[in-house]
């Protein structure tokens, strides 16, 4: 198999949270709403078990973690939910860079009448408060803006861009599916409204995730994507995959204790990378902001790398790097032959675009496999250069 860079696409699930999710397809195999014997009270245990680990990573109450099949349901609950529980014609603010899974909703949101106001992003895929506010209109219920991108790394203003809902008295959503697990998030302290994440971003199984909903006064107002019997808190009606949760749950613990010291280490890689490719290429645009953090703050995602081949055929260039496992950009979007919305937000030229590589580093990354990257890369762009 080739060498595996696409973290950001998905993870493997860990060895360890795989050991923990086991007995419960087989030996704990009951239904957590079975109330009335032994099966249903201990997948129970494990479901609360796992929305503890979930709401411990992020600091909020357990009650406050809805699970989902992943992000992309979250991001539609949160965003169809706030709109359809208020008052017809109400608005909505979003930045140019958002994953798919948030602007197509509301895509469709906006044929139905609701108002949607995209707000555009600098040449580093960072948004300005500033432009926030100033996109903010009297029928404004929320603001949609991701906690970092899924392409470039860039990780947004929230703390900023979440006072300034606060004092306008609007709700806060972020999808924060790559964020989480990897960066220090404390929703004590920001009191973001709504957050959603995918198990399959933080090495915990695909097919589960959760919306964070903040709890308290006032009560944020949510219009259900579907009705049956009434689970967890009557947002998500189903009956809950408790192996997938049990998995999501251990790897958010994981993800807790190692945090800190994994960011170190992708960084590291990361810098290994971007040096290595300089060093042996000229034409070379690293998109996104640097590692440096500002005021104490990182600016972009541990183990991110995008970057840009002048003078190279894109499709080409993808087509012959069968070694290693990367992206052009989202694996949503990546049956879609036009230039990445992102870089076109930010202002890439589309013949860079076209040309341009996603490197998702991620916990079994070796300096070894970075090594044997870069020369490999290197080699690969040559050639084709000198093909054309």
């Amino acid at each position: 198999m080739p060498i595996y860079l696409d973290h950001h696409s998905t993870t493997p699930v860990d060895a360890r949270v795989l050991e923990q999710m086991v007995p419960y397809f087989r030996e704990q195999f009951g239904n957590s709403a079975s109330i009335n014997h032994a099966f249903g009270w201990r997948a129970k245990e494990a479901v609360d078990r796992a929305r503890a680990q979930v709401a411990d990573l992020l600091h909020v109450e357990p009650q406050a973690i809805v699970f989902t099949s992943g992000a992309t349901e979250a991001n539609n609950l949160a965003l169809k939910g706030v709109l359809r529980a208020s008052p017809a014609g109400s608005h909505v603010v979003t930045t140019a860079i958002e994953h798919k899974a948030v602007l197509d909703p509301l895509k469709r949101l906006k044929r139905q009448g609701y108002g949607v106001s995209v707000v555009p992003v600098d040449g580093l895929g960072q948004v300005d408060p500033e432009q926030i506010a100033a996109a903010i209109k009297p029928e404004t219920v929320l603001v949609s803006v991701m906690w970092a991108n899924n392409e470039v790394g860039t990780i947004q203003p929230l703390h900023e861009i979440n006072r300034l809902c606060k004092l306008r008295g609007m709700l806060l959503h972020t999808d924060a599916a790559q964020a989480v697990g990897k960066l220090p998030i404390d929703l004590t302290s920001t009191n973001i409204d709504l957050l959603s994440l995918s198990g399959h971003k933080l090495y915990a199984p695909q097919g589960i995730g959760a919306l964070v909903v903040r709890q308290g006064e006032p009560r944020i107002r949510l219009e259900p994507l579907f009705d049956g019997g009434g689970h967890e808190g009557r947002l998500r009606s189903g009956t809950l995959p408790v192996a997938l949760i049990v998995g999501l749950g251990a790897a958010c613990e994981i993800a807790r204790d190692e945090m800190a010291s994994e960011a170190d280490r992708l960084q590291r890689l990361a810098r290994q990378l971007r040096e290595g490719l300089s060093q042996r290429l000229t034409g070379l645009t690293f998109n996104g902001p640097g590692d440096e953090p500002v005021v104490g703050l990182p600016r972009r995602l541990p183990g991110n790398v995008h970057v840009s081949f002048a003078d190279v055929d894109g499709v080409a260039l993808l087509a012959n790097l069968k070694e290693i496992a990367v992206s052009s950009g989202s694996a949503c979007t990546s049956a879609d032959p036009e230039p990445s919305h992102v870089l076109r937000a930010m202002g890439v030229p589309e013949t860079l675009s076209l040309a341009s590589l996603r490197f998702g580093l991620g916990r079994e990354t070796t300096t070894e496999q970075i090594d044997f990257t870069i020369n490999y890369v290197a080699e690969t762009v040559q050639r084709l250069r000198g093909m054309s």
